[in-house]
């Protein structure tokens, strides 16, 4: 019996302004870099996209503005190390140059090894977040002890950059 599994991650961001707007230039720009880095970090598995090679042609909330972004990884600290430990963090603190503050913008939750969440499967686990607080089936960062680089991103902390 194989009792592995990873962990799921679902964000959203709504867009301050159209994609092809120049105030967005360097944020779409990069998104193929950033998408390149976090499939070459070890203990990433899979994340959803569409024939652009992204998901930000994918539809969520009924919203053209709002961007899906599903992943899975083999582990909260790998996820970790990529969101806050490399060049995406950069972008990650510059996040509302580009996108409307959103209350609950992330959830997680595992997933058996294998499995590949949709994007329904997110809206649901967000939605499931949004209206229970974190559970087992549907938590933040703040449900993860293992996580710590979080805490200091949410206090202004400066970040270190690794890659």
């Amino acid at each position: 019996m194989n009792d592995a599994r990873h962990l799921a991650q679902f964000n959203i961001a709504r867009i301050r302004y159209p994609l092809d707007d120049p105030r967005m230039a360097e944020f779409v720009a990069n998104v193929d870099r950033v998408n390149r880095l976090a499939e070459q970090i070890p203990g990433f598995v899979w994340r959803l996209s569409d024939d652009s090679g992204n998901a930000m042609g994918m539809e969520v909330y009924g919203d053209a503005r709002i961007l899906p972004n599903l992943t899975v990884w083999e582990n909260v600290e790998a996820l970790e190390r990529f969101v806050f430990k490399t060049v995406h963090s950069r972008f990650y603190a510059r996040c509302e140059q580009w996108f409307e503050p959103l209350a609950t913008p992330l959830v997680m939750w595992f997933v058996p090894a294998g499995h590949r969440p949709s994007l329904a499967e997110g809206v649901e686990r967000l939605d499931d977040l949004k209206a229970h607080g974190p559970s087992a089936r549907a938590f933040g960062w703040e449900s993860m002890p293992a996580a710590q680089s979080w805490k200091s991103v949410r206090r202004g902390e400066p970040r270190e950059h690794a890659a």
